[in-house]
């Protein structure tokens, strides 16, 4: 048996019952049996500060970082605000990246899934988002693309997929996903089921 995967979640919305949470545990429910899907909380970062950072740093960004330093991967699964990623997503990111030159993100691989009630699936949060991937040196899953539209009609109130085409696109994604990992981390087999 291969060496499991961890993979670190980060769920760009904060709330507690939100469709982009409920598409994250959908997600790991139906990945690899050796690819473990582990949600990292973001709401609890303070904001980044150049200055709190050098009077100490925050326990908040410690735990923060060390649990993407002891991921193998990284999925991102987000809303849209404004055109562009949620804020509290940005403050992750650049908390992770911090302090320069000892970034916590650096060379992971990356996925990105965004959900949208409206029907464009969150395109312009998911553009945005890689184009900070790509400055932070990940290699970033380009299929099968995840723009998920009219999110708020994929799940029943217990979170169970409410179409199995929805489920399959999910199972597809992150089985790509998995090949990805595999791919840009050399040191892991990949079982896609």
């Amino acid at each position: 048996m291969s060496e499991k995967i961890n993979v670190a979640v980060i769920v760009g919305s904060l709330r507690k019952d939100s469709v982009n949470r409920k598409a994250a545990l959908a997600l790991a429910k139906l990945a690899p049996e050796n690819v473990n899907l582990r949600i990292v909380e973001i709401a609890d970062l303070p904001l980044y500060d150049e200055d709190v950072e050098a009077a100490g740093v925050p326990e908040q960004w410690a735990r923060f970082r060390n649990e993407l330093r002891a991921s193998d991967a990284v999925l991102f699964v987000t809303p849209e605000y404004n055109r562009s990623v949620p804020g509290a997503l940005k403050n992750a990111i650049d908390v992770g990246s911090r302090p320069y030159g000892s970034s916590s993100w650096e060379g992971k691989p990356a996925a990105i899934m965004s959900l949208s009630p409206g029907a464009l699936g969150a395109f312009g949060a998911n553009h945005h988002l890689r184009q900070s991937l790509v400055f932070l040196d990940m290699p970033v899953l380009q299929q099968p693309e995840a723009y998920i539209g009219n999110a708020f009609g994929l799940f029943d109130e217990a979170g169970q997929f409410t179409s199995e085409s929805t489920k399959a696109f999910f199972k597809t994604f992150i089985d790509a996903f998995a090949r990805w990992i595999g791919r840009h981390s050399p040191r892991h087999e990949v079982r896609a089921a």
